[in-house]
């Protein structure tokens, strides 16, 4: 079975002769997209058509988690509240918390499914610091699409999103391994930094991963250095990846890098890295898939970059596929027949579950 790594982007609302010939590579695996790929719901749908129709196994991405991270808010598409909220209601009525998870879980991913959409990275599983004069989170970056600063109720909650999810046979993505709450800069721009040692990291932060070690199908880690345990940033480490993510926690989904055009993804070990060289990095440290974001823009010629640089590092013997990459990148593709919108509009189990939202 061949590995398709490379999640790459699309520069507009419909495929262009380029588009098709990059989503057609066999080192290419998914699709993300993003709010300039929108204009209306028939659009999309139309889009996702199009893609399928190139490659059926291609995992077609988004960031959809709700509040500020929500690329599509119109013609339909339901405004789902910041994840903080769900935190807030669990401090009036825990249980009630957890039905309303479930039904924000059902709403995202049966809209999105009516779409053409496999798979949205959600949800966060940073953990909501408060920074040391108390004004505001720590991590301005995170900030309200954390959950909860308590990591027992952030994987209650994260627990009961994932079963939404999976009701309507999307998968899901925790995010940043092993948490992103603590460190203030924003990845993004810079290189955060958090230096507690890894007994205080796995004790908070990174406890819902082992919490929900057999219910995540997918975890994409942080760009950001834990000093005290790697010298690299998390999504560039065997250490973070392998040693503790797979075999302490005992994860055995896909692991999908953060954009890797980030600005913390642009520099390892102190030195400038190439495209080519921050995706070799990545899937050495152990990810199954990597991200290349917002790299269509400019003819897409970095994208081309990367899969000639894979290629060769393939020929070369610098990177070998692997097959239990793929078969984790194949686990996230839906299951069951996606939903018709119209249909959608009158399923009872979608009406009940967009009554609960706050």
């Amino acid at each position: 079975m061949p590995h398709a790594p490379l999640i790459v982007d699309i520069a507009g609302t419909a495929l262009t002769g380029d588009d098709c010939r990059r989503l057609a590579h066999p080192l290419v695996g998914g699709l993300v997209l993003f709010a300039r790929n929108w204009e209306n719901r028939a659009q999309l749908t139309a889009l996702c058509a199009a893609v399928k129709r190139l490659r059926p196994d291609l995992l077609i991405c988004v960031d959809h988690e709700g509040g500020r991270v929500q690329r599509f808010r119109t013609d339909g598409f339901t405004h789902l509240p910041p994840m903080r909220a769900l935190g807030r209601l669990w401090m009036r009525d825990a249980l009630r918390a957890q039905d309303v998870a479930s039904a924000c879980g059902y709403v995202l991913a049966a809209e999105l499914r009516a779409c053409g959409v496999d798979f949205s990275f959600t949800p966060v599983l940073d953990l909501e610091w408060a920074a040391g004069d108390g004004a505001g989170p720590r991590s301005a970056v995170i900030g309200e699409r954390a959950l909860h600063s308590d990591p027992r109720v952030v994987a209650m909650l994260a627990k009961s999103l994932a079963h939404g999810l999976l009701r309507v046979g999307m998968a899901h993505c925790g995010k940043h391994f092993p948490g992103h709450g603590w460190a203030s800069a924003d990845s993004h721009t810079d290189l955060p930094r958090d230096a507690r040692p890894l007994k205080t990291i796995l004790q908070n932060d990174a406890a819902p991963y082992g919490w929900m070690s057999s219910t995540l199908t997918a975890v994409m880690p942080a760009h950001v250095i834990y000093s005290r345990v790697d010298s690299r940033p998390a999504g560039f480490s065997a250490r973070w990846l392998q040693d503790i993510l797979r075999g302490r926690l005992g994860f055995g989904g896909a692991i999908i890098s953060d954009d890797l055009s980030m600005q913390a993804a642009r520099r390892i070990d102190g030195r400038a890295v190439t495209s080519t060289e921050a995706v070799l990095a990545a899937l050495a440290a152990g990810c199954d898939l990597v991200l290349l974001c917002n790299q269509s823009l400019n003819d897409g010629l970095v994208i081309d970059d990367v899969i000639d640089g894979l290629a060769q590092a393939q020929l070369t013997g610098q990177w070998q596929p692997r097959e239990v990459s793929e078969t984790r990148r194949h686990a996230l593709l839906p299951r069951g027949c996606a939903p018709d919108w119209s249909d959608l509009m009158r399923e009872p189990a979608y009406l009940h579950a967009l009554s609960l939202l706050p």
